[in-house]
Order: structure tokens, then sequence, then C-alpha cells
């Protein structure tokens, strides 16, 4: 399923690109020249997470999806629950608000340039959730990929890079492509495991550039990776119903 989350933000990076010619220029030499290996690296697997099933919790995503397409407030609204919490930095940013104005306040939803009601639509699209480390009784999603914690820990520091650097296909066999077209050579193929994300972009705002475990440098379309350290939506039983309980993480950029 696509991240809309992560094609959001690669979107805006990529736009943003474009409208500075010589970072364009740039993006553009890199795209004409035939990819460069890289070192290998361990490749470390991951499970992807699983799909919630439950009738009413998935009625209740399609509601939040379809207020968020709206920018529907007032239906929105009526999806939250009275004690809604918004964990940001370890702390709860929730309290002496009502739960609309902090999930607004989370999601920027009153910004009209921002990404907010996008990233909303995005969350309440993904159908897998587990239940919150922090939380008692309230379930978030996307939930996180079942991997081996130690031997990612032991990557970041083989690579010198940190967690942000890297994402996990959403599916295995993914198309890692010579350059950011189509049409272009697949170079190699992704499994089930992490992936490095390297920080040069593609002018091309569908794709992004990444280095596989076998060293090989190539381009696979935005919506086939997913982050590591996902904001999360949270969702608890108000009366016996599933309403939004809550928000983890920065919120919109």
């Amino acid at each position: 399923m696509p991240n809309t989350i992560l094609t959001t933000a690669l979107l805006a990076v990529a736009l943003a690109a474009a409208a500075v010619p010589v970072q364009a220029q740039r993006a553009a030499a890199q795209q004409a020249a035939p990819a460069v290996a890289g070192k290998p690296y361990r490749a470390v697997a991951i499970t992807p997470p699983a799909e919630m099933k439950d009738g009413d919790f998935t009625v209740l995503r399609a509601k939040v999806a379809e207020a968020a397409r709206n920018r529907d407030r007032a239906a929105l609204a009526k999806l939250v629950a009275k004690g809604f919490f918004w964990d940001r930095d370890g702390a709860d940013a929730a309290k002496g608000r009502s739960g609309m104005d902090v999930l607004a306040a989370a999601l920027g939803l009153s910004n009209k340039d921002g990404v907010g009601w996008d990233m909303l639509a995005g969350l309440a699209d993904d159908p897998s959730a587990s239940p919150a480390q922090s939380r008692k009784n309230a379930v978030c999603g996307p939930a996180e990929p079942r991997y081996d914690t130690k031997a990612f820990a032991a990557l970041l520091k083989d690579t010198q890079t940190d967690a942000a650097t890297w994402g996990y296909p959403l599916m295995a066999g993914t198309d890692v492509r010579a350059t950011p077209q189509a049409s272009a050579p697949v170079i190699d193929k992704l499994g089930l495991a992490f992936v490095r994300v390297l920080p040069e972009g593609s002018v091309n705002p569908n794709y992004m550039r990444v280095l596989t475990p076998a060293g090989k440098v190539g381009f696979i379309t935005i919506d086939a990776l997913a982050p590591v350290g996902n904001d999360q939506l949270c969702y608890v039983k108000e009366g016996g119903v599933w309403m939004i309980g809550g928000y983890i993480g920065a919120g919109e950029p």
C-alpha cells in the first residue's frame, strides 16, 4: 500500500529542489550519469506490519479518511475521543485543550499551505495497527514492522548513519532501476529488509534514490518504501465505539 506520508514529504523536497536552479542542475546531471556502486551492507530482515482485522475499526478509518480528503473539520470532530492525547518528545501536549483542537494543532489543519490533511488521510488509509506501548487500551498505526533491533543498531553503527536515513519495502521484489524512469533497466530487486535512502534526490518526484544491500545505487518509486519511526494516529474505544484517541509524533512539519 502506498505510504502517503512519505510520498508527501518526498514530493515537497523534490519540488523545493526543483525551484532552485543550481540544485536542479546537479540533480539532472546526477540522473544522466550511470549509477555508481556503493559499499554493500548487511541486510537486516523485516516482517511487514499486519493488518488489524476489525470491521468497526475499518469503518472508522474510512470515515476519518473521507473527512480528511474533504477537509471537513466538523465531520472529523465527531470522530475524536474526549480524552485525546498528543505524545510529543516524551510529554503529552494535549493538556487543557479539546481533542479536535489538539489534533488540528498536531497536523496543522488550519495551515492552508500545509500537508496535514494529506498526512491524516494517509494515516487513516493504513490498515495496520498495534497496541501503544505508553497508552493503555490504545492501538496506533501505521504499526512498525518486526525486526531484530540489535541487528539494526549494528547496521546503523557499521554504516555511521541514523534511523532517519533508512526505510523498508512494503513488498518483496521491488524493482530498483538505473535511472528514475519506469522504462529504465532494473539493476536490483529489494527483499524484505531495510534499505538506505540516499540524500541526493531525483528531479522526478515519483522516485527516490537508494543504496541496496548489494551496494547498488538506483531508483525506486516513492510509494514502494515506508520510513522508520513514522508518526502514528491512535485509536481507542469510547462507549464501545472506536474513536481517534491520540497522536504520537512531531506532527506536520
